[in-house]
């Protein structure tokens, strides 16, 4: 029997590996949802926002290595995706956007919620298939779940109202998907010469970004022969850790001493699958070599001496044997020293003796640390959580990350959670948010309730934006708590009206229990963590901008403090506090 639109198009889903759907029903996507109906291969995974369901779909892609699901009925219900997309499209996740459409017969004439989606989806999208006829069917649909699986792109699928019960009247061109990329291997010209320059360099220093997730000992092996410090990405984190010889952590503005120096002071740097765009953290004249599988990467953050197109792995297969052991343990020990004083110092940062209130955040980042399982992902959203990950957590084992790392997108946090917490409801997830980005997703919360998925959700409460905070400072500007303060409920009785549990805890004894409380919970949890607002981040090396800033920010709040704002001292009572 002849199959419809919809129906053939679960088919290539499901031969891509897709399993959930995220996303909001509507109209437009009913014709949808019936062809899903007693369909055991699909699970649809109704959310409260459009765009929570397009991080969703992002965080499946990213642990997985698969693809995500989301999807969206006509007009606005489509547009509410975009964000979530676009953080998708940022973070190279393959991800299929499902919308509908409106009838053909109503397009150009105003109709209700009409919307001309193909310029809408233009820029996020890297292909879009627009199913016109049924005839269309498989072929489009093919091509555009085909690159969001082989290629990382983010696609999307327009279902017509009028197209998509439609009967498909041939599967002659319906074949099975590629589902592996081919590795690619630089040539071995180009791998010698690489070998050349890093033979000759007295303080090679290695920089490893997210594309190293398949070649960890490769890199290892690599870092182990030169005696070569490694430094890595934000993203490297769920990759690298302190333990690994030789690891010294990250560099840029939430790095340490030890990640800014072996980057900044080598004379040959070799970047591993990292596009890393802080330029002004990279050397000025160091030669660089740089490895990624991506053309338009090399070269496009600094000048690089040899750049070599290929997977990692690959390509450290044929470079590691072209490499010289190098004997001199100097440059390495000397930057591992420095990183290692740095743990000691935020080891100092975390301790629970440290009991001012409000609360400092690193202690209840570094508590969940000490107890999360083995193979717990974080979930963290943008803000001051993300240093607090960075520099308090710990990603041994086989614990993973996700977030909005390149678009920073605020409200990120909760509903990646949501698609992790979907894959394996009992692997436990832990969720880092500041009260800002949760307040921005927080009603899926009664999302992980409807489906039994125990998250776990930190939310540190200062009820300020306390990044913003930040970088209005160190920008010279003097604060302006009219935008930046918030306003909060109390997250833990929130949750459970919402039918989950939580904690509000404002004292450091009860850190440890609040943890454990949240690690055992059946149901979703919320630690309300309240927090100062006055805790101050110095990033690994302060330059005279910086300075000049910061001083220029105390300046003007004390001018405005002379005029009678009041809450400029307020803001210097809770900054000073927070360094006890």
């Amino acid at each position: 029997m002849a199959k419809n639109v919809c129906e053939v198009l679960l088919d290539i889903l499901s031969d891509a590996g897709g399993r959930q759907i995220f996303g909001v029903v509507g109209d437009a996507l009913n014709p949808f949802l019936e062809a899903m109906r007693g369909d055991d291969r699909f699970e649809w995974k109704g959310m409260r926002h459009e765009e929570n369901a397009a991080y969703a779909a992002y965080a499946q892609s990213h642990l997985t290595g698969g693809i995500g699901i989301c999807a969206g009925t006509v007009g606005p219900g489509a547009l509410h995706l975009i964000n979530g997309l676009y953080n998708a499209k940022r973070e190279g996740a393959g991800v299929v956007a499902i919308t509908g459409q409106i009838a053909h017969r109503e397009r150009g004439t105003g109709y209700h919620q009409e919307v001309n989606l193909e310029k809408a989806f233009d820029d996020v999208c890297d292909y879009q298939a627009v199913v016109h006829t049924p005839d269309q069917m498989p072929r489009l649909a093919q091509i555009a779940v085909q690159r969001a699986l082989i290629n990382r792109e983010v696609v999307r699928i327009e279902l017509p109202m009028d197209v998509s019960e439609q009967k498909v009247p041939s599967l002659h061109q319906f074949h099975p998907l590629l589902k592996q990329p081919s590795t690619l291997i630089p040539p071995e010209d180009e791998v010698a010469r690489a070998a050349q320059i890093i033979n000759a360099g007295k303080k090679v220093a290695l920089f490893a970004g997210v594309g190293c997730r398949e070649a960890k000992d490769k890199v290892l092996a690599l870092s182990q022969k030169l005696n070569a410090p490694l430094v890595h990405t934000l993203k490297g984190k769920d990759i690298f850790d302190y333990d690994d010889p030789n690891v010294v952590g990250m560099t840029g503005l939430i790095g340490n001493p030890g990640g800014y120096h072996a980057v900044r002071d080598c004379d040959v740097l070799v970047m591993l699958g990292t596009d890393f765009p802080y330029e002004w953290f990279l050397p000025e004249k160091a030669k660089i070599v740089q490895i990624d599988r991506s053309v338009e990467n090399l070269g496009r953050r600094a000048p690089i001496a040899s750049g070599l197109l290929g997977d990692v792995g690959a390509t450290l297969d044929r470079l590691l044997p072209q490499i010289a052991t190098n004997e001199d343990l100097s440059f390495a020990d000397h930057q591992v020293k420095l990183c290692n004083k740095w743990l000691a110092r935020q080891d100092k940062e975390a301790s629970l003796e440290r009991a001012s209130e409000p609360l400092h955040p690193q202690l209840f980042a570094r508590e969940i640390s000490n107890q999360a399982a083995e193979d717990a992902v974080f979930a963290m959203d943008i803000g001051e959580c993300t240093i607090w990950v960075a520099r308090q957590t710990r990603m041994k084992g086989g614990r993973r990350m996700v977030g909005s790392f390149n678009h920073s997108s605020l409200g990120s946090g909760l509903p990646s959670a949501l698609g992790a917490a979907a894959l394996d409801p009992s692997r436990e997830v832990w969720t880092f948010c500041g009260d800002g980005g949760f307040g921005m997703s927080m009603q899926d919360f009664v999302t992980a309730v409807r489906y039994d998925w125990p998250i776990k959700v930190i939310v540190f409460n200062n009820q300020t934006l306390g990044f913003v905070k930040m970088e209005m400072e160190v920008a010279g500007y003097a604060v302006n708590p009219k935008a930046t303060d918030l306003v909060n409920p109390d997250f833990a009785e929130y949750a459970k009206v919402c039918g989950g549990d939580g904690v509000r805890v404002e004292h450091a004894a009860d850190i440890k229990e609040a943890v454990a409380q949240a690690k055992a919970s059946a149901k979703p949890f919320i630690i309300d963590a309240m927090v100062t607002p006055g805790e101050l981040v110095m990033p690994p090396h302060v330059d005279t901008k910086m300075a000049w800033g910061f001083g220029m920010s105390k300046l003007k709040e004390g001018i405005l403090l002379a005029k009678g704002d009041h809450a400029q001292w307020d803001n210097w009572v809770k900054e000073l506090k927070a360094q006890r």
